[in-house]
């Protein structure tokens, strides 16, 4: 089986607009939560979020920009964060060397941003006696609503774009699996990688649900934070006194190329992907097994098709959202998974400082566990003040640490059930 190795990275998030400003931010254990600014949120019950600050897409693609003006924040974070990863990998160096056919792109990304303001507005004029005009909102609709924002909802443009931008004319496919979207589409991308369907794939996620829909639904599901006067100490993973997580935006984007054909070009590597578990809870939608079925189902899956014992494993990025269920639920699935190995290994949450980047969430961790290897450092769990009897493993609290990583493991849990499990390792022939 041929084997997959990343030879580029690329990512927009709450706490940079670039790799290494997301990276120095994370080891300095500094929050990018504070208070929502892209809307009016004065009269929600959560008011803060991890949004992406001063977000240019001219900075990224500079005279091609232009052309994307209308589209939504997935969109062009996903374009922001792929123009670092190809940038990186230098696989447009020598457009020769890359066969378009050859070349995939494997998202994870969810709906994309209404028009509110104006969908809102339409609503307003159209309604009589409280009810809405259903024949005159269509009416004015199709006069009056944009065009690219309606195709901009669909979770699968992020992924047309890069296609397109690119000249991408390999697999395309997107994932829709909440919270596990990204790291599925970077399993799945190196699955199709080893079969022989891909040479390059460029895979990862973006989203944004930073807007009145998304914050209203995950606050209808009792799942946001309310520390809204702590902004910067609201995400606090594996802690007791935590009330739910914080809805971040952004995006993660890597290459994932064969590596006989990235050693041909002379790529730079900076791991391979040696592992990748998916299973289902099979329970409720919005509550983990409370054994941990399903999640210990797809870390063993990782292990054994990476073909790695559980004290090989130097590192762990765990899910870890800040709610009650789930960190306890990972910490379980953790221990029955590595047995005493659970006790030695270090593990922390990311979404301690960027907040959860839904659909982007396993993408941007995958490639904070591949900095991990690059660097020799361990970022922090911040906020883990008081720890949760129930969560008493290595969660690396409030400040990084100095150890060598040569196999790292992610994890992703998404509403619905999803499980998804990728391990990645230092690169040697």
């Amino acid at each position: 089986m041929r084997r997959v190795v990343v030879t580029g990275m690329g990512m927009v998030t709450p706490l940079g607009p670039d790799l290494e400003s997301t990276w120095s931010g994370l080891l300095a254990g500094r929050s990018g939560v504070g208070p929502i600014s892209l809307f009016d949120a004065r009269t929600f019950p959560t008011r803060i979020a991890a949004e992406v600050p001063n977000f240019q897409l001219e900075d990224y693609l500079h005279d091609r920009a232009g052309r994307w003006v209308e589209h939504s924040r997935n969109s062009k974070f996903a374009l922001a964060a792929g123009a670092m990863a190809v940038k990186d990998a230098c696989l447009l160096d020598r457009p020769a060397q890359i066969k378009p056919a050859r070349f995939g792109v494997y998202l994870g990304s969810g709906e994309g941003q209404h028009d509110f303001p104006r969908f809102v507005s339409l609503i307003a004029r159209c309604t009589k006696n409280g009810h809405v005009d259903t024949a005159e909102f269509t009416r004015l609709g199709v006069k009056e609503l944009h065009a690219v924002h309606e195709a901009e909802q669909e979770p699968g443009t992020p992924s047309a774009h890069l296609a397109s931008y690119f000249g991408a004319k390999g697999p395309n496919s997107n994932c829709l699996t909440a919270c596990a979207a990204s790291s599925q589409a970077i399993g799945e991308a190196y699955e199709l990688i080893r079969r022989g369907n891909a040479d390059v794939i460029l895979s990862g996620g973006t989203h944004s649900m930073i807007h009145p829909f998304g914050v209203t639904g995950f606050i209808l599901l009792t799942a946001l934070s309310t520390r809204n006067d702590e902004p910067q100490r609201a995400s606090r993973p594996f802690d007791r006194d935590r009330d739910g997580f914080i809805l971040g935006e952004g995006a993660g984007m890597l290459v994932l190329e064969e590596l006989e054909h990235a050693r041909r070009r002379g790529a730079r590597i900076h791991g391979e992907v040696i592992g990748y578990g998916s299973s289902a809870d099979a329970f409720r939608i919005t509550d983990s097994h409370d054994e941990g079925r399903g999640a210990i189902a797809c870390i063993r899956e990782a292990l054994e098709g990476a073909e790695t014992d559980p004290a090989d494993v130097d590192y762990i990025n765990a899910h870890g959202t800040s709610t009650s269920v789930n960190d306890s639920i990972e910490t379980l699935a953790i221990k029955k998974t590595f047995g005493p190995a659970a006790y030695t290994v270090p593990i922390s949450s990311t979404k301690s400082m960027m907040g959860h980047l839904i659909a982007a969430a396993g993408s941007v961790e995958a490639i904070v566990c591949l900095l991990t290897i690059r660097d020799g450092m361990l970022p922090p769990t911040i906020n883990l003040e008081n720890p949760d009897p129930e969560c008493d493993l290595d969660y690396i609290p409030n400040q990084a640490r100095p150890k060598r990583v040569d196999v790292a493991l992610s994890n992703s849990f998404g509403f619905g059930g999803q499980n998804i499990t990728l391990i990645l390792r230092r690169f040697s022939d």
